[in-house]
């Protein structure tokens, strides 16, 4: 099984992009999980679903040729979803989460329009949705290493500042911090790596690979750094041996993922009660 993975090309981008994916999607989870809006990656995931439709349709209908890549167009929608997202904060400003909802409907009904317009479902939306081991291209896993290297800068050069925004926004406003702006570029990258990781584990299922680990990991960490350096060792675990496990069984990675992080959700919970009790 291992030199499978080493000798094909499809596998070992698969799993190279699972590791990449791996470590993007907790690190940012963490501060999502911790600003209480893990409900996002749900509404920017249905947002980028609209965006591989509409790539599909127009590559059916216009492109036949395969000009578009459908990764970019998630990533285009996904992004447009976090502008919309911020936009209907500030004019909800006393009901900012009523943005989430407002997007995720938006996004999963004109994702069935385009859907409907391409005649159903194919081979591919399907690869979208749940992920696919042999759908990461070498075009798609440089993307995907790109956006996992600005994360992890971005995560380095402003962690100061997301700390404080995620425990005391009033504070940090008051100090002067940019807060507007930084959550912004923190928003887009939600959007971007929401994107790109569909490729493994499948649009539907991508915002559990931002908060299961997260969640597992706060049943044990001591401290905000451990909730981070667990959270990205879980997630690692939970793409790694899903993707292995689909291979195996020859089931859409996706699932597999998500059952493996789960399974160590309730591995945490069941430890921490035990240490306790």
């Amino acid at each position: 099984m291992i030199q499978d993975f080493l000798q094909y090309d499809f596998l070992r981008n698969s799993l190279y992009a699972a590791l990449l994916i791996g470590l993007a999607a907790p690190l940012l989870g963490v501060f999502v999980v911790i600003r209480r809006l893990s409900l996002i990656a749900d509404a920017l995931s249905h947002v980028t679903l609209s965006g591989i439709a509409a790539s599909l349709l127009l590559e059916k209908t216009v492109f036949t040729g395969g000009f578009i890549n459908p990764l970019y167009m998630g990533m285009l929608f996904s992004m447009g979803g976090a502008l919309f997202i911020e936009k209907l904060r500030v004019v909800y400003k006393h009901y900012q989460e009523l943005a989430i909802p407002i997007i995720l409907s938006g996004g999963i009904g004109l994702g069935v329009i385009f859907i409907s317009l391409a005649k159903g479902f194919n081979t591919d939306l399907f690869n979208y949705l749940f992920g696919s081991v042999s759908a990461v291209s070498e075009n798609d896993l440089i993307a995907i290493t790109a956006i996992t290297f600005l994360v992890v800068i971005s995560i380095i050069l402003l962690y100061k500042e997301l700390f404080l925004l995620s425990f005391d926004e009033e504070y940090a406003t008051a100090t002067g911090l940019k807060s507007k702006w930084i959550h912004f570029a923190f928003i887009m990258l939600v959007a971007l790596v929401i994107a790109a990781s569909m490729r493994v584990v499948g649009i539907l299922l991508v915002s559990s690979l931002m908060t299961l680990p997260v969640a597992a990991s706060i049943r044990i960490a001591k401290g905000f750094k451990q909730t981070i350096l667990f959270s990205v060792l879980f997630g690692e675990l939970a793409v790694v041996g899903g993707l292995i496990t689909s291979y195996q069984l020859d089931l859409a990675p996706g699932g597999t993922i998500v059952v493996i992080a789960v399974i160590i959700l309730v591995g945490a919970i069941l430890w921490k009660k035990k240490k306790t009790a």
